[in-house]
This record gives structure tokens, sequence and C-alpha cells, in this order.
């Protein structure tokens, strides 16, 4: 990596639902259990098994996998949405896992972003001040979230709707807005779980373009997770492949 150490280096990790689900990261034996084997013996699901991996800065890194590969939880965790199990996340040098809540809520203001399939966007607001939402939780005067907004706004080609409220508008600028709001307070890093799945193919198409060219003019570190194959092609320069809980595979698309 040209900028030296990894903005997101994740090592042994592993999400264990169920009782007494510490220790089954330690245990060889249980660890060599098929899932079935595993839940029949402890009465735990491992969703996560011991998957490594680093991501660079300003690269798209795509989790691809099926509905229930383990691939939702894993970005979870990486914003401790979810509590890892055991292992390090370590982000930009620092492993989250030792932070606190006051550190915890900083870094999810600052520092990351998430866009999730459902937009969650507020029906009582209009676009501007959905976009503007998460600067207003950090203390950010009117005047200056609303110039902010507006140009996120602009930027994710939403120019002429700021004014309208989230039931005017399509599927797909919903999802902009979205998008807006999560670019809004520049975070270092946009995680994305499976954003567009809802949407109808063409304004599916559409929206990956338009993550493609947010990330040319933005430049962010993007973890954009998905179950779709040819998206993940299209959007990743690096794709993580998850079965089962597992890293069956990482690298290029040509890879």
């Amino acid at each position: 990596d040209a900028d030296g150490a990894p903005v997101i280096s994740v090592r042994n990790l592993w999400k264990v639902f169920g009782p007494k689900a510490e220790r089954v990261p330690g245990d060889a034996e249980l660890c060599g259990l098929t899932r079935r084997e595993l839940m029949d013996r402890t009465g735990c699901t491992a969703a996560v098994r011991d998957v490594n991996f680093d991501v660079r800065k300003g690269e798209v890194f795509v989790v691809m996998g099926l509905s229930g590969s383990g691939k939702s939880t894993l970005v979870r965790c990486l914003t401790r949405l979810i509590e890892p199990t055991s292992g390090e996340l370590v982000f930009e040098g620092q492993d989250i896992r030792q932070a606190d809540a006051a550190r915890l809520r900083e870094l999810r203001r600052r520092k990351f972003s998430m866009v999730f399939q459902h937009f969650g966007l507020l029906p009582h607001r209009r676009v501007v001040d959905n976009v503007a939402f998460g600067l207003e939780i950090r203390g950010m005067g009117r005047a200056e979230r609303t110039r902010r907004a507006l140009e996120v706004v602009e930027l994710v080609g939403l120019a002429g709707y700021e004014n309208s409220y989230p039931d005017q508008l399509s599927g797909g600028m919903q999802q902009r807005v979205g998008l807006a709001r999560a670019l809004a307070g520049d975070p270092d890093v946009l995680f994305f779980d499976e954003p567009f799945s809802a949407l109808d193919p063409l304004i599916r198409r559409d929206m990956q373009n338009e993550v493609i060219r947010l990330h040319h003019e933005v430049g962010k570190t993007m973890v954009f997770i998905t179950h779709d194959l040819s998206e993940a092609l299209k959007l990743g320069d690096r794709i993580l492949i998850m079965r089962d809980g597992k890293m069956v595979q990482c690298g290029t698309g040509d890879e």
C-alpha cells in the first residue's frame, strides 16, 4: 500500500451467537465442526469464522456471499454494531474492540458512515434536513450544516429536490438521499450493506454507476456488501468471498 498501513486490518475475527459463545474460537475441536454439528453440540452458530483481511486507503473492498454467509454480520462487526466474539479490529492503527462507548460514538459520527438497504429516512424532514441530520447530531450550526448538505445533495445528483419529502421520491432517489447523508459528515470509510438489493435492475445499475462516479470524485475508502457477483465485479478493487462464515477467497476481480 502506497500510504503505508491499511485503514482497516482484521485478524482472526470471530462472531459466535449462542450460549458461552466465547469458548468456541479458542477450542480447536469446536472450530473444526460444521455449522450443523456446532449447533447440535453447543447450541451456537458461528456467523463469522476466523476472518482475516486488510482494507487499503481509497479502495472499494467488496465482501460477497449468499444469504447466510456471514457478510452482513461481518460488516456490523467492523463498526461494532455487533460485538465480535474474538479477534482484532484495527482501524487507523487502533484496535476498536478496546474503544469505550464515547470513543465508539465519536468513530461512528466522524469516521464511519453506513448505507443500509432500508434507507431509514425521516419522513417528516425534507431532503436537505435528512442529509444534514448527522451534522445536526454533531452540533454543527444550522447555516453551516445546510450549506454542507446542499453541496452533497448536488454531488449525488439530487439538485432541485432539496425541499422534497422522502415519500415524493422514487426508491432510487431515496437511496441517493441515504448516500448523501453518509457523505455529508465526510467520513474516512463508507460501509454499504447491500444498499441496492431492493431496487429494480435499471435503477440498481444507475446507483452502481453513481457509487463508481462518487468514488472517483471523493476517493473514499468503501466497504461494500453484496450477494450479486456482477455488482461485486463492477464495483470492487478487491473482493472477499464468504461462505458459511468463512473466507473462501480474497483478490481482485480477475483473480
